[in-house]
Formats: structure tokens, sequence, C-alpha cells
């Protein structure tokens, strides 16, 4: 069963993450008000982004996966710039072994 990843953009600017198998029937009920609560209190939402697989579990595993993302991250997967998702994905750690390299070099 064909399963879909989905971002919303609420009325007060926040994004909701969530999967479903009918991402129409879906839809029209986050505008009802029968979706999430954290969707019913920001009514009215748009879908600003979606994926489809072809497995339901393919969809709600990518899901949690962009719940976990910054807001930043989200809007460039959103807005489509792969190149920004890359450098946004990179840790900025002061004890990240990247960041202790360069930190290291700084003091030469």
């Amino acid at each position: 069963m064909k399963g879909y990843m989905y971002i919303l953009e609420c009325s007060d600017g926040s994004y909701y993450t969530g999967s479903t198998t009918n991402l129409e029937l879906r839809l029209a009920q986050h505008q009802a008000g029968e979706g999430a609560n954290h969707t019913k209190k920001r009514l009215p939402v748009k879908l600003v982004y979606f994926e489809e697989y072809q497995r339901i579990d393919e969809a709600f595993y990518r899901e949690k996966q962009v719940q976990g993302w910054s807001r930043k991250k989200k809007e460039a997967l959103i807005s489509g710039k792969s190149e920004d998702l890359h450098k946004l994905a990179e840790c900025m750690n002061e004890t990240h072994y990247r960041n202790y390299k360069r930190n290291e070099n700084d003091e030469k």
C-alpha cells in the first residue's frame, strides 16, 4: 500500500510533519480540525511538501526522520535546496572531529 510523508505549514508559520496512505483525505481531515492536536489549534493549514513511497512503513520512517530536523533543514527540503540539506546536516559541535581538527589548526 502506497504511503506519503507530508509537511504542512500552519497558520502560525509552524510546520507539521505526518504520514498517511491517503493524502487527499488526510489533508481534508486536518482542515476540518480532525487531524493532530498541533494542527487543530493552528488552522488553516497548507500542504507545502510531500513524498510518495511504495509502502506506508517507508513513509512513516521518513516522517520520523524529518520530524527530528531543524526548521532550517525542513525549509531547505521544502524549497528543493539539496545542497543546503547537506550543509545543515553537518555537526557544528566544537567536539565534532571536523571542528576539532579545524580548531587545532587555528591554534598553530
